[in-house]
């Protein structure tokens, strides 16, 4: 025990400390940004924080994010921050804004837009622009202060169209040898500079807000190989790959992309991360996925999957991108007003039998279109209740409550969009439910290869709000679940602390004990849950958003301070950028860690 009082202490919590040892009750103590002290007679501090009956964590984790662009001009970052996230990483899926030539702004935007359903009204407005090259974007995030530390990946489009002009936004055109060479001087150059890796996109669904593919959908190996060879010789950084791979039924195409995930990581040696999901359309395709970074593995291959721990789906609702009756015709007369014109508007009688009808001719009738399937697909629809239940039962869906109530499934479904003023939420499933049920996600999860992600935090916005999943992750697979197929917290919480961390080369966070930083969350466990998304109307020029809030978060610290009580900003900004890897202290006494490369 220490005869000087520490800073903080947080007194009678029960510990899980991010390495995937059993619980323990245990006192923390942290001076400056440190934790100095874990155990059960760490001194006094100046301030206390009871967290008897509470959850003590390391701060969480999220490698993948996209707010490449609200980072430059937002201190909160929020969903990610309401949800006990204290690190990020954006510039993932290979869409970011460095480096830039001062003429294609606007085209960086609109694949932004486009790719992430971030407004591009609100990308004009806060978008400084104040950097060309990635280095200097680096020193742009620098200068802002924030809730939470950021690191940022360069990504490939952006690498692309910087030095390929507008041949690099076309998917059918290559770089020469001498633009593979300035590619990769630029990649160093970032990675030099603090980037985390590069990324890249190779999905068909990544287009601009004009339609366009990105220039990134077929890039070859002489291309891919140059960028690995980067990496390589740098010693320095890490490389997310997203492909149609999980989606595809064309086994050729899978083992064409596998082939090129492969190659990279042998030629790059450097961790590799890439998308695995289950599709309704390729429903066990993610399997193949998984074996490969198995094998990959077995080769002393850094290679993991990057997986959800929920049902990822879109969100329908009338102030929504979309709702359930955007097909109609009848709809679109209306579709236009303010909110609550337009509840009333959908009140009508005769609009309302117009509207079903044509949703009805659209969707399933003689004349109906394919592409509107997805909006009759009422066996996959779930009403959003407070708090959210990401186990979507099959009995909850407006399908099965039709059916079992004798309503026609698009009365119901226009009934609940009229529900809470017009602001009641529809959550449609697209990956991991394809067979109505956790199974594959729980496969996912427990699997040695892989690693929490996938959230998209910052972005789709009118369509998906799944920055929330660390919270999900932690009271569904923690809490809710156990004696059915949950997982203990102490496992939950290693898999968003310090394996993510340990991904990045961020050996400075993800475990609480001393020397480590003092990126903590303090967690009524019992009462974590998820309140329904939110629209909100706060990014620049009056852009819309999903917000989603939590609640069982008691308090949030970043580097000692604490920046969240009870779910309210404390107005503290010790967030920092992230330049690259970090430095961890000397090797830690105490529970085992679950890999040597994580300790």
């Amino acid at each position: 025990m220490s005869a000087v009082a520490a800073d903080l202490v947080i007194r009678n919590g029960t510990l899980a400390d991010g390495t995937g040892g059993p619980l323990r009750r245990a006192d923390v103590a942290i001076t400056g940004n440190r934790i100095t002290d874990v155990g059960a007679d760490v001194g006094r501090g100046r301030r206390e924080l009871d967290a008897e009956g509470l959850l003590v964590t390391p701060g969480f984790v999220d490698p993948h994010t996209h707010y490449d662009g609200q980072a430059t001009w937002d201190p909160l970052l929020a969903p990610s921050s309401h949800h006990g996230v204290t690190t990020v990483a954006m510039g993932n899926c290979g869409v970011g804004f460095a480096p830039v030539a001062p003429d294609r702004h606007d085209w960086l935007i609109a694949t932004m837009e486009g790719v992430e359903d971030i407004p591009g009204t609100a990308l004009h407005e806060g978008l400084r622009w104040d950097w060309e090259s990635f280095p200097e974007y680096l020193d742009a995030l620098e200068r802002q202060p924030r809730t939470i530390d950021v690191g940022t990946h360069l990504p490939h489009a952006a690498l692309r169209a910087f030095v390929m002009g507008e041949r690099g936004a076309d998917p059918a055109e290559h770089p020469d040898d001498g633009q593979l060479e300035t590619m990769t001087k630029l990649l160093l150059e970032g990675l030099d500079a603090g980037a985390l890796g590069i990324t890249t996109s190779r999905t068909d669904r990544h287009r601009t807000s004009t339609g366009e593919n990105l220039g990134t959908l077929r890039a070859r190996e002489p291309e891919l190989a140059a960028l690995a060879s980067a990496l390589r010789s740098s010693g320095k950084g890490v490389f997310q790959f997203l492909s149609d791979s999980y989606r595809t039924t064309n086994d050729e195409f899978a083992l064409a992309e596998f082939a090129l995930v492969t190659e990279f990581a042998r030629a790059s040696l450097r961790p590799v991360s890439y998308t695995v999901q289950q599709d309704i359309e390729a429903p066990e395709r993610w399997r193949d996925l998984m074996a490969l970074a198995v094998t990959l593995q077995s080769e002393g291959l850094d290679v993991k999957a990057q997986v959800a721990p929920r049902p990822i789906g879109v969100l329908l609702g009338l102030e929504a991108s979309a709702n359930v009756f955007t097909p109609a015709r009848a709809y679109a007369k209306v579709a236009r007003l303010p909110l609550a014109e337009r509840v009333a508007a959908l009140t009508d009688p005769d609009r309302r039998r117009r509207i079903i009808d044509g949703h009805e001719q659209l969707t399933s009738g003689p004349d109906s279109f394919p592409g509107y399937a997805f909006f009759a697909r009422f066996d996959d629809m779930y009403v959003l209740d407070d708090p959210v239940d990401y186990n979507f039962d099959s009995s909850r869906s407006l399908g099965a409550i039709a059916r079992r109530t004798g309503a026609d499934p698009r009365q119901l479904a226009y009934d609940v969009q009229l529900q809470d003023g017009g602001r009641q939420l529809i959550y449609t499933p697209m990956f991991n439910f394809a067979h109505r049920d956790l199974d594959a996600i729980r496969e996912m999860i427990t699997s040695p290869v892989a690693m929490f992600g996938l959230s998209d935090a910052g972005a789709h916005c009118g369509q998906i709000c799944d920055g929330s999943m660390t919270t999900t992750y932690l009271s569904m697979w923690g809490r809710d679940l156990q004696g059915h197929g949950g997982l203990p917290v102490e496992s939950v919480v290693h898999q968003i602390t310090r394996r993510p961390a340990a991904h990045f080369g961020w050996m400075d966070r993800g475990i609480v004990g001393p020397g480590l930083l003092a990126d903590l969350n303090v967690i009524d466990l019992e009462g974590l849950a998820c309140a329904p998304p939110e629209i909100t109307a706060d990014l620049p020029a009056g852009g819309r958003r999903l917000l989603q809030a939590a609640r069982g978060y008691r308090w949030t610290l970043k580097g000692g301070a604490v920046t969240f009580e009870d779910g309210i900003p404390t107005g503290a900004l010790p967030g920092v950028l992230l330049r690259g890897a970090q430095a961890g202290p000397a090797p830690l006494a105490g529970p085992a860690t679950r890999a040597g490369s994580e300790a």
